[in-house]
């Protein structure tokens, strides 16, 4: 939460009054000059994005054309790389995360389909339609911001303008009204298509937009109140402690509640269907850390054992800012299973709780057995070159390479000679690699990559 500075002046000479006037017009002068800067970057950035989508169509226009082959896979190349570039640019815009929320998944989705496309290859042979598909939607897309960067230039329509931004901030974040004069990107969304159905092993495949929730099967739907109640539960607050804040759609729709802690503000979700909490978030500042990360994992154990979560153990953590970020999975006949992680962020300061996430475990849980593996331990180092020292094994259930799919592997922790570690996963079906995280670690934590 963004301080804001209170300026107060108190005159007693009518030299000082002087002064004070000079320092206004200074700090005037300054404000302009930042103003300008700003206004510039956006400037850039529109420019940056017009860019990127204009050669992502062309992209998508050549590979209408193309048939599977080193130049088809280039072109997927090419529109994963302008997808992404022009993300980035739309992210420097003010307002884009709303007024071109179409735009943004546009951009996402298409990206990483074509990443799919690049790495799995027409598995179902529909990639050619889908890709006419999205080659249409980009020629509107571009059209539209072609005719926009040329009203700014011509001085016909002005980007938002920062003021605009904070006084939206400050009457409750992206979800309040849109400020006046700031719909310069809603005609580029006005009449914007309808994205195809994706299907492909990716996080956008429109067979998981339509899944259903694994973890919440067969659970009914609860009330706003009884939501209400189970936040309270989670938190160990009184309901009354909880103010609604609206509804979540999606595939998982929930019910939304603020809350105050200590003159900290909270906010907490809970699933329309089963009443489990999907997230929380608590937005204070934190102390001086006191204590270890062990004694933080020790907390995060009694969080999830309160809760009811059955036998979770800790994946990698990092620490960041007086938190500390901690990855949990349950294990299964002795195989962790990725796929269902739940996400907490404890403060460091005292050990209190300041985020909680279980998208993934209420996505992708289920009662799960495992038969043997028909590749063993041993046959499975074969799969591990020799430049590497195993350190240790151990089963895991990881997410296929796109997200849709689970395998189960053996992990091995390793190490190379310039002493990285490395995490090496062969099929315990097949006995071949199935995918390898590098590990980054400092005094921090562990990063997965």
């Amino acid at each position: 939460m963004r301080e804001r500075l209170r300026r107060a002046g108190v005159v007693f000479t009518a030299a000082a009054l002087v002064v004070a006037a000079g320092f206004a017009v200074q700090g005037q002068t300054e404000a302009g000059r930042y103003r300008r800067q700003l206004t510039n970057t956006y400037y850039h950035a529109f420019s940056e994005l017009t860019t990127a989508v204009g050669e992502l169509d062309a992209a998508l226009q050549k590979s209408v054309y193309a048939t599977p082959g080193p130049l088809w896979r280039g072109l997927c190349q090419q529109i994963g790389a302008k997808a992404a570039a022009a993300q980035a640019a739309l992210g420097e815009l003010p307002y884009a995360g709303r007024d071109l929320e179409r735009t943004a998944a546009f951009l996402a989705k298409t990206g990483d389909y074509a990443a799919a496309l690049c790495r799995d290859g027409d598995g179902d042979g529909g990639a050619a339609e889908r890709l006419a598909a999205l080659a249409a939607i980009s020629r509107e897309l571009n059209a539209s911001l072609i005719a926009l960067q040329a009203d700014l230039e011509a001085g016909a329509m002005d980007l938002p303008q920062v003021e605009r931004a904070e006084a939206t901030l400050a009457r409750g974040g992206l979800s309040g009204p849109a400020p006046e004069g700031g719909t310069a990107f809603q005609d580029v969304e006005a009449d914007f298509p309808e994205m195809p159905g994706l299907v492909y092993d990716g996080p956008f495949s429109q067979h998981l937009v339509d899944a259903q929730p694994k973890a919440l099967a067969g659970l009914g739907q609860v009330t706003r109140e009884e939501a209400r109640q189970a936040a309270a539960d989670f938190l160990h607050l009184s309901p009354a402690a909880l103010t609604p804040a609206g509804s979540g759609e999606g595939v998982l729709p929930t019910w939304s509640f603020t809350l105050d802690q200590d003159g900290a503000e909270g906010y907490i979700q809970v699933t329309r269907q089963g009443g489990q909490v999907l997230a929380y978030f608590l937005d204070r500042g934190t102390g001086q850390p006191v204590l270890t990360a062990d004694r933080a994992v020790e907390l995060a154990r009694n969080y999830l054992a309160n809760w009811g979560f059955a036998r979770m153990e800790p994946s990698y953590h990092i620490q960041r800012e007086g938190t500390l970020v901690l990855h949990f999975a349950p294990v299964v006949g002795e195989a962790y299973c990725y796929p269902d992680l739940v996400k907490l962020t404890l403060a460091l300061d005292n050990g209190q709780l300041l985020g909680f996430e279980a998208h993934g475990y209420l996505s992708r849980h289920q009662d799960r057995s495992f038969p043997a593996p028909a590749v063993d331990e041993a046959q499975a180092r074969q799969a591990v070159p020799q430049n590497l020292s195993i350190l240790a094994v151990q089963k895991a259930l990881i997410p296929t390479a796109g997200g849709t799919g689970e395998v189960l592997t053996w992990e091995f922790k390793c190490q190379a000679a310039d002493n990285r570690h490395v995490l090496i996963y062969v099929n315990a079906q097949t006995g071949l690699q199935q995918n390898i995280l590098l590990l980054l670690e400092d005094e921090t934590g562990t990063l997965a990559l």
